[in-house]
């Protein structure tokens, strides 16, 4: 049971609302030097960033984990997709893969992200779906945990717009 419920598809939501105008959120998505500053979970850093915004352009984004991560320090999790929606400062929408470093086999998750900001009053309201939709054999743990990563990611990025 556990195995096959990640062969179907499986989504994540989240909403969240900051102190910022919608075209500084906008910008912490889409410009990779302030990618690099918030992106991915507690005690992990941004290696490499590369950010092609447009349809058809390429996303690219290594995630790097950090000394409290223990065992797993030093562990890199590559994730290369395509834009295919881009409305600024509102929508944007790119398929991705995303993987464990040297375990691209059994580790990738397909994955779609729809990002949509709505901007009122000086304040920003961030929806953010997630589709799974394939996971490696080796995956399956990953995904569970996306949930977690995600809320963790989301919470860097407040930090960050309220710097």
């Amino acid at each position: 049971m556990f195995l096959n419920l990640f062969r179907k598809k499986k989504e994540v939501r989240f909403e969240r609302t900051y102190d910022a105008p919608i075209d500084r959120v906008w910008n912490a998505w889409t410009d990779p030097t302030l990618v690099k500053q918030w992106w991915g979970a507690k005690d992990t850093i941004v290696s490499e960033c590369e950010i092609d915004l447009r349809v058809g352009g390429r996303i690219y984004i290594v995630v790097e984990a950090g000394d409290a991560m223990g065992k797993y320090k030093g562990t890199r999790w590559p994730m290369e997709g395509t834009f295919t929606v881009i409305e600024a400062p509102s929508k944007l929408t790119y398929n991705a893969q995303a993987w464990t470093e040297g375990e691209k086999d059994t580790s990738t998750i397909d994955q779609i992200n729809e990002l949509t900001l709505t901007g009122e009053n000086g304040k920003t309201t961030l929806n953010l779906r997630v589709t799974i939709i394939k996971t490696g054999l080796g995956a399956q743990m990953a995904a569970f945990g996306m949930r977690w990563g995600y809320k963790q990611q989301l919470d860097k990025l407040g930090e960050f717009l309220a710097a």
